[in-house]
């Protein structure tokens, strides 16, 4: 039997299971090409040219290639979910624990060190981590009665819930006053782990503690396999967000937006947990 050889017509490649055409050339004859049976058989090729079928096409040339392409295919959904296992940042989730390495995984992995846990995705691969406990000691958000004219004002929560600029908040912060004027950031800026260092880490802005209570129980599984302290609703924890000159936001997970909308005056003692951007 004569080879087979593939021409750019519909047909032959839906035949063969192709999704790129070929070399155009003038239009052959049936026969010359090897389709020589003048009726139909199951499991054989037809000619695009008219009614005549190979029926041993199922061993031609043109079989040979879906198989390699499927085989591609099927290496290059290994690799990537061989990349999610090792923890590419573009595979981060909410609720993954997060690890010394900046990678990610569901599930706990023993041979890494875990740091955190994520809690906000901007879906560009980017987001942020919440450290795996709060700070041992508890500090004010800073001066009562200073406004910060570096920051907006978030008068509500649900405008305050939108603000996600945690290191943003931060670093404007720290540019005009020191750890004894805005203690809660500082102290922020200055936690550590394993795989990171001090100013990696900044005080989360509202909207993370609302991304936080809008993923609960997903967080705070994460928090659970990786060892560290869950969100409950009494959870007090300084946010970077301003409200007025008196008042900044802190968590409140048994309030809308997860924010607290009393008892948030800026000399007040509460929780400081870092977050980490990636």
């Amino acid at each position: 039997m004569k080879k087979i050889i593939c021409y750019t017509t519909t047909a032959l490649v839906i035949s063969c299971g192709m999704t790129q055409a070929q070399t155009c050339v003038p239009t052959p004859d049936c026969q010359t090409l090897g389709y020589t049976s003048g009726s139909y058989c199951s499991g054989g090729l037809k000619c695009p040219f008219g009614n005549y079928w190979n029926c041993d096409a199922v061993n031609c040339e043109l079989s040979g290639k879906v198989t390699e392409l499927t085989e591609k295919i099927v290496e290059l959904e290994e690799k990537i979910a061989a990349q999610g296992q090792a923890g590419s940042n573009s595979f981060c989730s909410i609720g993954n624990i997060f690890y010394s390495d900046k990678s990610c995984s569901s599930g706990l992995d023993s041979s890494k060190t875990a740091i955190g846990v994520v809690v906000y995705t901007d879906g560009n691969g980017h987001g942020q981590v919440i450290a795996l406990k709060s700070l041992d000691t508890e500090y004010t958000w800073g001066e009562d009665g200073t406004d910060l004219s570096v920051l907006p004002n978030y008068s509500e929560a649900a405008s305050a819930a939108n603000d996600y600029g945690s290191c943003e908040n931060s670093y404007l912060i720290m540019s005009v006053g020191d750890s004894s004027t805005y203690p809660a950031v500082w102290a922020a800026n200055e936690y550590s782990t394993e795989g990171t260092s001090a100013g990696d880490w900044c005080l989360p802005a509202a909207g993370i503690f609302t991304s936080i209570y809008n993923n609960m129980t997903t967080v705070n599984v994460g928090l659970l396999k990786a060892g560290g302290t869950q969100f409950t609703s009494s959870t007090r924890a300084w946010s970077s967000s301003e409200r007025t000159s008196l008042s900044a936001w802190a968590s409140n997970f048994n309030s809308s937006y997860g924010l607290n909308n009393y008892n948030l005056d800026k000399d007040y003692h509460y929780e400081v947990r870092p977050v980490l951007a990636f």
